[in-house]
């Protein structure tokens, strides 16, 4: 079984000191919600956003969507090979179900999130196909079974011959970095075994985790 990790994550709802401006306020009453129900986007909200600490890591929320859905439409996924997880930047986790059914559109994957951060789980009732935890990166690592730990980041190596053929044979555990620019923070790297790189310049998550679970795949001789 190989895990992913969409870690620190872009995702999250308006936070308090930020309720009361107009940015949020306005987004807000035109979905008809509370601004404390709103999830902080920075295509809404940069006015609100520019001055609050590491603001150009957070108020992303279309990233993690467009990781999960490369994640979750993966024939990798589909074999059941393949256990997702978000780990949020304000350490929060999300448990997926693999077998979930992602909505294809974005206004409605927003609402589904939102939903989720009010009443921490996907469905209301009945099996869970989400479920919002508290918990740091390090409590997720330490509660998966894994081989490995390996973070993608431009600074890790590049893996050489049959690094993937080999990965799959234990239980390897991939960190995908879930924000817009820069590295992860340095306590979270500490967890890792090993850091790679899947090409010398950045890329979006979404791609590599497209990229990663192509070799993936091929290892395990899915494709």
């Amino acid at each position: 079984m190989i895990t992913i990790v969409i870690a620190e994550a872009a995702l999250e709802t308006v936070p308090h000191d930020l309720l009361d401006h107009p940015s949020v306020t306005r987004t807000a009453e035109r979905r008809g919600k509370k601004p404390e129900q709103t999830l902080l986007d920075i295509s809404y909200h940069y006015a609100a956003m520019k001055n609050m600490r590491d603001w150009g890591r957070r108020g992303r929320p279309d990233i993690t969507y467009l990781t999960l859905l490369n994640l979750l439409e993966r024939p990798i996924n589909k074999e059941r090979q393949l256990r997702v997880y978000v780990h949020t930047a304000r350490d929060l986790i999300i448990e997926i179900d693999p077998g979930i059914n992602l909505p294809r559109n974005y206004s409605r994957f927003v609402g589904l999130i939102e939903q989720l951060f009010e009443i921490n789980r996907i469905p209301p009732s009945g099996l869970p196909l989400m479920v919002l935890k508290k918990g740091r990166l390090s409590d997720l690592v330490n509660n998966v079974e894994h081989s490995k730990v390996a973070f993608l980041t431009e600074a890790g190596r590049t893996p050489k011959g049959d690094y993937y053929a080999e990965a799959v044979k234990g239980n390897p555990l991939f960190v995908i970095g879930g924000f817009q620019r820069g590295e992860f923070y340095g306590a979270d790297l500490e967890l890792a075994d090993e850091k790679i790189s899947l090409y010398r310049s950045p890329l979006d998550a979404w791609v590599v985790a497209s990229m990663l679970s192509h070799e993936l795949e091929r290892a395990l001789g899915i494709i």
